[in-house]
């Protein structure tokens, strides 16, 4: 790559709805022949082994108020401050060409920084509500990306619509054809964030038992489980006889969303995106304790499509889902609908919309926003 390459910024931070995102981006700028640099934290610096080896991982010091104890909060904003300077004194340095933002309390130097520069910079928001960092920088920035639309937006704050890049392996996948269930083996996939998984893990063995004999037998179960439930859990489906694998994570998820008949799933942003893409018919229950409550606007576009049905945390039983579970698993019509329904609303073509806007955003002549 030449010195000269155009120069992009990706400021993420570290959970997968950020990442994957940002991940999906830098893999198709370094293909255009970009440089590629991703500003994030040491947490975020973890979720960051996916991305092109010729990525840079420039890690800068951030913080947040979510966490640790008093003296960790007093120095929250001493840390931040050193974040900010030291991506500041790096985008005097290397004038970047563009900076992009997706979010997360890591994101906070380099976007902070790229303010303060004047160099040209837009967020992209994952979610149906603007996160606090993207929130804070939403009218200093020349605009915000939307992957779930609508997208609550503050007033005067100019929104476009690109959907949820997805990583190549998911959109190596896209629309991959369904097979309906049917009287032959089933495949039912359950993932949850680290936040999530527990309630499933709760839940979906114990709605799974409560089905009629004759399709229990014929469901195999891909579950993600926190370590700590995985005993207990892949316990509880040999008990009843269902074959099932109970991991803490799946590396091939492309292959077990393609195969699967059924998703039931948290609504977030990224997951929501690669079950569509891929076209396949999904429970969603969002997280209830989201403070925005952006999984149920997430889940909004699939579940008016009829492409997905959404169960609230307050409603979900083991009964409840065990009912909804039936009703796709013995109606391989309706499925089928599901997974059309599904891929209407998918955005497979996001990562090149986003990258669209990236080389306007990097174009010579452009006036710096306010």
């Amino acid at each position: 790559m030449t010195t000269d390459a155009p120069y992009l910024i990706i400021a993420a931070g570290g959970t997968g709805g950020h990442m994957f995102p940002a991940q999906a981006l830098a893999e198709a700028m370094v293909r255009r022949g970009w440089r590629v640099v991703l500003s994030t934290d040491a947490r975020g610096a973890r979720y960051a082994g996916g991305f092109p080896h010729t990525v840079e991982i420039r890690q800068v010091a951030s913080a947040t108020f979510a966490r640790g104890g008093i003296l960790a909060k007093l120095l929250v904003p001493l840390r931040i401050a050193g974040g900010v300077l030291q991506a500041t004194l790096g985008m005097l340095r290397d004038r970047p060409s563009a900076v992009i933002g997706f979010g997360g309390y890591p994101a906070i130097p380099a976007m902070a920084a790229a303010w303060l520069t004047r160099r040209p910079r837009a967020l992209h928001e994952q979610n149906g509500v603007l996160g606090r960092v993207n929130r804070v920088f939403a009218k200093r920035v020349d605009f915000v990306a939307c992957g779930t639309w609508p997208t609550a937006l503050p007033a005067g704050v100019a929104g476009v619509h690109t959907g949820n890049p997805v990583r190549a392996a998911i959109l190596e996948r896209a629309g991959a054809p369904y097979m309906p269930p049917g009287d032959w083996p089933m495949s039912l996939l359950v993932f949850g964030g680290s936040q999530g998984a527990r309630i499933l893990s709760d839940t979906v063995p114990a709605a799974i038992g409560l089905l009629p004999d004759a399709l229990r037998e014929r469901i195999r179960v891909a579950q993600q489980a926190r370590p700590e439930d995985i005993e207990r859990v892949a316990g509880a489906y040999a008990t009843m006889g269902v074959r099932a694998e109970v991991e803490p994570f799946f590396a091939d998820m492309p292959r077990r969303l393609t195969e699967a008949q059924l998703v039931i799933a948290r609504s977030g942003a990224s997951s929501v995106a690669d079950i569509c893409v891929v076209g396949r018919p999904a429970i969603y229950i969002p997280l209830a304790i989201a403070i925005r409550d952006e999984q149920t606007a997430n889940a909004r576009g699939p579940v008016d499509a009829e492409a997905a049905v959404l169960i609230p945390e307050r409603r979900l039983t083991p009964e409840v889902l065990a009912e909804t579970i039936e009703a796709i698993l013995t109606q391989p019509d309706a499925a089928s609908h599901m997974a059309e329904a599904a891929l209407s609303v998918s955005v497979p073509d996001a990562t090149a919309r986003l990258v669209a806007l990236v080389e306007d955003l990097a174009h010579p002549g452009r006036k710096d926003a306010a």
